[in-house]
């Protein structure tokens, strides 16, 4: 990126210190950092906006709901939506998922049917899938990872045998949260298309690190979470095609999604107000919008381009660390902006602690892939994760930060 140091200047926290040290913020997989403009946006919309949306007919409601949906418009052109209306907003990707779990899943599949997923997923991938095959009769199946440190990716060969016309259901990441595996999701989502089944990708890690072409990638619904694409915690989205959406029973009832209203029942709105019952999270809804601005204003492209450098050059490093094992791909494979890793005689929990008396915030423990960890022989890894804002120095920082934590504890 070309001035990387106007980028960091947009983020007001990255300028302090921790420990005496300054703060070295890697741990962007678990949330990202918030420019100022995001911060603006909520600021400005409290002070001046702050009114309910949707029928309020006072001018303080009508700038609100400009706003908010505004900020719809702007995300669905932020992943090439063919209509707003084909964006749901939500708390995050792990409601959005759940939302398709209980609403799609539930009323579409039955006893045999079986749903495949990989053995990357993050536990928000996973376990709804788990309920609903308990549930409804069906069977979860999962497509392998190579490797003994997972370096190899998903097994697409297996794929021939996998995808038989009971798969029904395809749920897959698009970036590893624990791996940096980067999948191929037009791939994945053609294949399954193939034979009829619908699909669903937590883009999670990916949404605001790469463009993103829902209508390329092919696929039937994608959900996403706006606190790690520089937006607010507490807002996420669920995009589903229009015809689908329409279909689905709505995962929550209440004010704001509904036609009609009697003693006796009730009629629903088309998608996207059938599924966002309720008061919705106005203020960060919009700045998620902002958050999309300013992703787009640095150029994804770039911010991509960024990750992968920095991915590479902490793999370098981190290679030559005495007694780390590196998960994940190798060799110049396509890998997501971060990197874990183990120490065999020093716990993630103990490196994440040492590591932050050097001003430096990782991440340790399972990530929530619990089953992958377990099929790989660890418990837990520590986890570097990089942004847009993060340097080919702080990278330095890690390293020193390992060989210290390394001489502690081994020697």
């Amino acid at each position: 990126m070309s001035d990387l140091a106007r980028t960091r200047a947009d983020f007001p926290i990255l300028h302090q210190q921790v420990n005496g040290k300054p703060l070295v913020y890697l741990d962007n997989g678990a949330t990202s950092q918030k420019p100022r403009r995001v911060i603006d946006a909520l600021v400005h919309y409290y002070e001046r906006d702050n009114s309910n949306v949707h029928r309020g007919l006072h001018a303080l409601s009508m700038r609100a709901t400009d706003a908010y949906e505004g900020a719809r418009a702007r995300i669905a052109k932020f992943i090439h939506a063919a209509d707003p209306a084909e964006i749901i907003f939500t708390r995050g990707t792990t409601e959005s998922i759940n939302i398709v779990a209980h609403s799609w899943a539930r009323a579409h599949l039955k006893a045999g049917d079986v749903i495949l997923t990989t053995e990357m997923e993050h536990h928000s991938n996973l376990v709804p899938w788990q309920q609903v095959a308990r549930a409804v009769g069906a069977t979860v199946r999962y497509i392998p990872v190579l490797g003994a440190d997972a370096e190899g990716g998903l097994d697409y060969a297996a794929l021939d045998t996998l995808l038989t016309p009971e798969v029904k259901l395809l749920a897959f990441t698009h970036i590893s949260n624990t791996l940096g595996t980067i999948n191929d999701a037009a791939r994945l989502c053609a294949r399954a298309r193939a034979i009829g089944a619908t699909t669903v990708i937590d883009a999670a890690q990916s949404i605001g690190h790469a463009r993103i072409d829902v209508q390329a990638l092919g696929c039937d619904f994608l959900a996403f979470s706006g606190h790690k694409m520089c937006g607010p915690t507490g807002i996420g989205v669920l995009y589903g095609r229009r015809a689908l959406l329409d279909q689905l029973a709505p995962d929550e009832t209440g004010g704001g999604m509904v036609v009609s209203v009697t003693y006796e029942g009730a009629t629903w709105k088309p998608s996207p107000e059938r599924h966002e019952a309720g008061t919705p999270n106005i203020a960060d809804a919009i700045a998620l919008g902002a958050a999309c601005d300013y992703l787009d204003e640095i150029g994804r492209d770039a911010i991509a381009a960024h990750d992968h450098h920095l991915a590479q050059i902490a793999m370098e490093k981190l290679s030559v660390v005495p007694g780390i094992r590196i998960i994940g791909p190798r060799g110049g494979q396509p890998r997501g902006g971060l990197v874990s890793f183990a120490f065999a005689e020093v716990h993630a929990h103990d490196v994440v602690t040492f590591a932050d008396e050097d001003g430096l915030a990782l991440r340790g423990g399972h990530h929530c892939n619990q089953p992958l960890m377990r099929k790989l022989g660890l418990t837990s890894t520590t986890r570097a994760s990089f942004y847009l804002y993060n340097t080919a120095a702080e990278i330095d920082v890690l390293v020193a930060s390992l060989r210290r934590i390394q001489k502690f504890f081994v020697g």
